[in-house]
């Protein structure tokens, strides 16, 4: 089913749930045992990221299609950094025959250790040139894209950031995920601007509960998001207090109020980032009344 058809029959608050591939074959049991257990929380879809190991292709591919087998709606991770048209539609052909009708059209980092990446070379410059490829080419494909709301760390203005977002709507994307955020009224004023502009596109807001201190200024150090001053140091208190698991437990909570305050604001549902972390996610959907 294409994901853009589930979020139109859809009559109640979802989750939808990101995982990242195992990088090692020999973890793919545990790996799916996680999934299972989250089937109870009926999660709207799932998608899956590029993996960790090599064959980053692959990987993704093979756990999709065993998703999907398993009954699931699937969304995979699609980059187009460097890559050729014919290879984009193998792909793509690839994961249709297995039962996997749906992408996440990324634009993807430069090729590791290259610093100097033109992103002007090649025939994808951008997740925009991605989508409006895929859409012709692939008509009846449910395409989403990340939307930022807090500008893309490569943005040029607060301004050329949103009419990005905007520009891959209409070359044909169905649905947004955004990226992590830490204030609600992030999310409403890219909700805002999208409608300003005409565009009623549902938007999907991102949830990752922090899980410690450490990994959130790594994360808030690569994707460029914004953290309320007060939530930082109530977390940096938790550090201090009780390390990693009372920033983990304050995280938590958090996450929860964010989720119900995204609710309450008109968000259609969440997209969780998993973590691969089952656990996590069934109290975190509990806690939030999901």
């Amino acid at each position: 089913m294409q994901i853009a058809q589930a979020l139109r029959q859809t009559t109640k608050p979802f989750v939808s749930l990101e995982f990242f591939p195992p990088a090692a074959e020999s973890h793919l049991p545990e790996f799916y045992e996680t999934v299972e257990r989250l089937r109870s929380i009926d999660p709207l879809f799932l998608s899956v990221t590029y993996g960790a190991g090599g064959g980053k292709q692959q990987n993704t591919l093979n756990v999709t299609a065993e998703l999907a087998r398993r009954g699931f709606t699937v969304m995979a991770h699609l980059t187009c950094v460097g890559a050729e048209p014919q290879a984009i539609s193998d792909f793509v052909g690839n994961l249709r025959a297995a039962g996997v009708h749906n992408v996440l059209a990324l634009r993807g980092d430069a090729p590791r250790g290259v610093s100097d990446w033109d992103w002007n070379k090649g025939h994808f410059h951008n997740a925009r040139d991605l989508v409006h490829f895929l859409r012709s080419e692939h008509p009846d494909l449910g395409i989403g894209v990340a939307g930022y709301p807090a500008p893309h760390p490569d943005a040029a203005t607060f301004a050329a950031d949103r009419a990005y977002l905007a520009e891959k709507l209409r070359a044909g994307a169905d649905f947004v995920i955004t990226q992590l955020f830490f204030d609600v009224r992030e999310y409403e004023s890219l909700v805002s601007s999208l409608r300003a502009a005409g565009l009623e596109t549902p938007v999907i807001p991102g949830i990752l509960p922090i899980q410690s201190f450490d990994s959130l200024r790594r994360v808030l150090s690569l994707c460029g998001a914004n953290i309320p001053g007060k939530l930082y140091l109530e977390l940096e208190a938790a550090h201090n207090e009780g390390g990693v698991e009372a920033v983990r437990e304050a995280g938590l909570r958090f996450a929860a109020r964010q989720i119900r305050q995204l609710l309450d604001c008109g968000a259609p549902g969440i997209h969780l980032y998993s973590l691969n972390k089952s656990e996590m996610c069934l109290r975190l959907v509990e806690e939030a009344g999901l």
